[in-house]
């Protein structure tokens, strides 16, 4: 629906006009509103309005921008040969305010500000140690077939969608859905609810790497020897000047400085004994919230300028340690292990579920991030070119960062003349903290190399932690503005108490028990059911030509052939086929030398089951609350009941 209006168009949009000489197909203006006349299709067309975002029986009605209802505008038939879209002021003071709060909605001061914020909740942790061992593990340089299949037909899809929702119609996670298909807006609660699970967990991982930024900056590393005092008799570095001997129960000094110095999980017997609180982890965690906090505290203004650091620096670290790894001796033996193709594993099903939840967790939809970061852009800003260009550098940062871990892991192999295969074993966040630390310690200019290599694992998750937090701030704000219009930074505070006392289970001897038990069930099916449900309201409720026709207004092209299968059924699909192979297959876990028992995975169902619970009980609510019968409640639910702001000239204006 295209809108043109001229920069001295001075006529008041409540005026009184004569009889409309509107044709079909054309945009005019009648009473002051402006006016679609589309070809009718009769009853099947009325009828049709509904899967398409307009309602057979609006929630609101065209005013006389003073808050009176004509009754002109107000009398629809019920049966006409012409179906009506209009363009109207808001009525009463509910239309005012929602026009205040419009005008009163930041901006990113920079386009760069918005790729660099988008880059950098995309880039985070997981690019550097979880894609390069799901590679090498999944077939090699065959893992990437299948990893750009997923992300061409699933991946980048939703992710474009996601930005092209939030930049239309400008609302965070919760409030949106009045807009699109008010009947699930509890996918908005269900969406923050897991953001707060991840700020519980995530953030002490960044606590665990800023103790290790911090215990860098000496001449010798700690965890280079075995004469420190957590170090016990099995300790044995492979690096040392005499012969010395591995044996099966050896640990190197960098494991135990992991295990025994940051986390002290040998004080704890487990998840039914997490043991007390460590106070130096405590402390890492309260600093790396006091960052979070003043970096967020103003909104995108001043979380856009901090990325200009937190979003580049990593990449000047990396292409530092990629020279590093490449100079290394043994470096060609780790980047032939991790590219070296395995064809036979492309006929197992596990590779492409592997991929597809690779793509999926590493562009983050279902977050709410990337509703709210396009919710603050300009309404004509190109947000199809900001998919592919983000997406894009978040898939190459996952493969380069594999050469930077590979090549280093290709240095240890020839050191301790054995296999990469033996020495890749550590996965998640043992690659780095153990393997990887290992390796730099034993390096010239070793405390260089930490200190840097820590600093780039600090900025990638600090972005994350940004991003997520502002996907649960944005939210809640757009949905009750009140907040917004008293302090934004009192709130802001609060939620960052919250989430540092959601933490305090995970900064216990114990504590990187509950780290893996969240980061495995909190999120992982939580999200992709969220993402599914949310592809097929827009698909299937909202409309698929309705979304299709409000992206042509921001850009003014209508997304092909292409992007429309995949939104209406092949994303679905591939959201359906990851979220199924998780349910059927629930991963085993085992951290060090626990074995989580059963009731672990029972309780970690539960806590994905907290969040997605949320999504039904809205839906009952609901309905009940709705007057009619059973039938106009349903329609009434899946009929967007708030107007979408669009730009006409220097204004703003309600599409309903």
């Amino acid at each position: 629906m295209e809108k043109k209006a001229t920069s001295n168009e001075t006529q008041p949009l409540t005026s009184k006009k004569g009889t409309s000489d509107c044709n079909e197909g054309e945009d005019c203006k009648e009473n002051g509103l402006l006016i679609r006349i589309h070809p009718g299709q009769g009853d099947k067309e009325e009828a049709a309005q509904i899967s398409n975002g307009y309602s057979g029986v609006q929630s609101s009605v065209p005013c006389n921008g003073m808050g009176e209802v004509e009754d002109a505008q107000c009398t629809a038939p019920a049966a006409t040969t012409t179906t009506t879209t209009t363009t109207s002021t808001t009525c009463g003071a509910e239309g005012q305010q929602q026009l205040m709060e419009l005008e009163d909605r930041e901006t990113w001061s920079k386009k760069i500000d918005f790729l660099l914020s988008v880059i950098g909740y995309a880039v985070d942790l997981g690019n550097v140690w979880r894609f390069p061992y799901i590679c090498y593990q999944n077939g090699g340089g065959a893992f990437l077939i299948p990893y750009t299949i997923m992300a061409i037909f699933g991946g980048i899809p939703l992710f474009y969608m996601e930005l092209a929702l939030g930049q239309y119609h400008r609302n965070g996670c919760i409030s949106i859905w009045r807009k699109i298909c008010p009947i699930f807006k509890g996918i908005g609660f269900a969406i923050c609810v897991i953001d707060l699970y991840v700020a519980s967990y995530y953030n002490t991982i960044m606590a665990w790497v800023f103790y290790y930024l911090v215990s860098s900056f000496t001449t010798e590393l700690p965890w280079t020897s075995c004469h420190n005092a957590w170090n016990t008799g099995n300790c044995t570095t492979y690096f040392s000047k005499d012969n010395v001997s591995w044996a099966l129960h050896s640990i190197s000094p960098a494991e135990e400085f992991y295990t025994r110095q940051v986390l002290q999980v040998h004080r704890s017997h487990g998840l039914d004994d997490l043991g007390g609180i460590s106070w130096q982890l405590t402390l890492c965690l309260l600093l790396i919230f006091i960052i979070v906090y003043f970096s967020i505290w103003k909104g995108v203004k001043t979380s856009g300028k901090v990325v200009w650091v937190t979003a580049t620096f990593p990449y000047v670290i990396l292409f530092i340690l990629l020279v590093r790894g490449a100079t290394l001796p043994g470096a060609w033996r780790g980047v032939l292990y991790y590219l070296k193709p395995e064809w036979q594993k492309l006929l197992a099903t596990e590779v492409w579920v592997d991929a597809a939840a690779q793509i999926f967790f590493s562009l983050g939809p279902g977050f709410g991030v990337l509703l709210a970061y396009a919710s603050y852009n300009k309404f004509h800003n190109n947000c199809y070119q900001d998919a592919l260009v983000t997406s894009t550098v978040n898939c190459l940062t996952s493969f380069v960062s594999g050469f930077v871990i590979f090549t280093v892991l290709g240095y240890m192999a020839e050191m301790r003349n054995e296999d990469v295969s033996e020495v890749a074993k550590d996965m998640g966040p043992s690659l780095l903290f153990i393997t990887y630390a290992e390796a730099i310690a034993n390096m010239p200019a070793s405390t260089f190399f930490a200190i840097i290599f820590f600093l780039m694992l600090l900025t990638l998750g600090l972005d994350s932690t940004f991003a997520g937090l502002e996907g649960v701030i944005t939210g809640v704000l757009d949905e009750f503005p009140h907040i917004r219009s008293k302090r934004r930074e009192f709130f802001v505070l609060g939620l960052i108490i919250i989430c540092f006392l959601g933490s305090l289970a995970t900064l216990t001897f114990g504590g990187a028990y509950v780290v893996k038990l969240f980061e495995e069930y909190a999120t992982g099916p939580a999200v992709l059911t969220v993402v599914f449900l949310e592809a097929v309201a827009v698909a299937w409720f909202y409309g698929i030509t309705q979304f299709c026709n409000d992206v042509k207004e921001m850009l003014g092209f209508t997304p092909g052939w292409y992007w429309r299968v995949c939104w209406v059924a092949i994303s679905p699909i591939f959201l359906l086929f990851v979220t199924c192979s998780f349910l059927s297959n629930p991963p085993e876990l085992r951290l060090f030398d626990y074995n989580y028992p059963y009731w672990t995975t029972v309780v970690g169902y539960c806590i994905g089951t907290s969040s997605i619970i949320c999504i039904p009980i809205y839906m009952v609510y609901r309905l009940i609350i709705t007057p009619g019968t059973l039938k106009e409640r349903i329609l009434k639910s899946i009929t967007p009941e708030t107007a979408t702001e669009i730009p006409f000239g220097d204004i703003r204006m309600n599409a309903v």
